[in-house]
């Protein structure tokens, strides 16, 4: 009596399904890209963990709205007023009441496990090949690294007039922090004035500036190119006017850019354009 309802659900929870990965497979590497609706592409592990744990819970997620969905028209269709003039006086079921009390804690469970685990990976970090130091404004970001004898770049970002072809508006940057590429990054993040919120969401990384506190965080960047966060917390008017830029360059290159960087940071910005011809220093798109 009812197949057709079902039927007619699981032809919409499949052209849902066709949509989404569809949108999902515009999801760029490194930056937003129109019309995207899933994660950006992960370059690092910890975010690779957090794809599949996204991906898990979607599958459960799905599978429970079909659930639901499918006992409501069932609902619908066999106990309406005209296919049933007598309704149902019952008002308990024991193993009902016990079916709905148990199945949702084993499904947090289910969840629980593989959340656990990436948390895990996220807050105990491997030791570190190189620690850098971000310390966020209003509105810039400052990013220092303390092995190379404080060397510190401010990052402003660049105005409309100011971009070059192909450089994201809103999320390019004057100077753009580079690093190794296959290292085990370790990041300080701290707050001069009020509260702002790093993130990179290809490397898989958001944590708050907090002024007063030193916080951390750490990724490791499998794949070169220029990758783009912004600040996540609401932090004043200019709030939308600060991004941070992070480049990942093989460790030839990015000793050679260490190098001229302290000396001066417009050595060290052409060092970066011999790397990448044909490229702006501050313009290698991950794609």
């Amino acid at each position: 009596m009812f197949a057709p309802a079902v039927k007619t659900t699981l032809r919409i929870a499949a052209t849902a399904a066709a949509l989404f990965s569809a949108g999902s497979a515009m999801a760029g590497t490194g930056q937003p890209s129109p019309w995207q609706f899933g994660l950006q592409d992960a370059v690092t592990p910890v975010f690779r963990q957090a794809h599949e744990f996204h991906s898990f819970i979607l599958a459960i997620m799905a599978v429970i709205v079909l659930f639901v969905l499918a006992l409501l028209v069932i609902c619908v269709v066999r106990f309406n007023e005209k296919a049933h003039p007598v309704p149902s006086k019952t008002t308990h079921h024991t193993l009902l009441e016990v079916a709905w009390t148990i199945l949702p804690v084993l499904i947090l469970v289910v969840i629980a496990i593989p959340s656990f685990r990436l948390l895990f990976a996220q807050y105990s970090p491997p030791p570190a090949d190189l620690t850098i130091k971000v310390v966020g404004r209003q509105w810039n970001w400052d990013v220092v690294y303390p092995d190379a004898g404080e060397l510190t770049m401010t990052q402003l970002m660049l105005v409309d007039d100011e971009l070059q072809p192909g450089q994201p508006r809103q999320l390019a940057t004057d100077n753009v922090a580079v690093v190794p590429i296959n290292k085990v990054v370790r990041v300080e993040v701290t707050g001069e004035d009020v509260i702002h919120s790093f993130t990179i969401p290809s490397f898989g990384v958001k944590v708050d500036a907090v002024p007063g506190r030193l916080n951390e965080t750490w990724f490791k960047a499998e794949k070169e190119g220029i990758y783009y966060g912004q600040c996540s917390e609401l932090c004043g008017f200019a709030h939308d006017a600060m991004p941070i830029s992070i480049q990942v360059v093989s460790q030839e290159i990015y000793d050679k850019w260490l190098a001229a960087a302290k000396t001066s940071l417009d050595e060290a910005k052409k060092v970066l354009a011999q790397a990448t011809p044909g490229a702006d220093a501050t313009n290698v798109a991950a794609r």
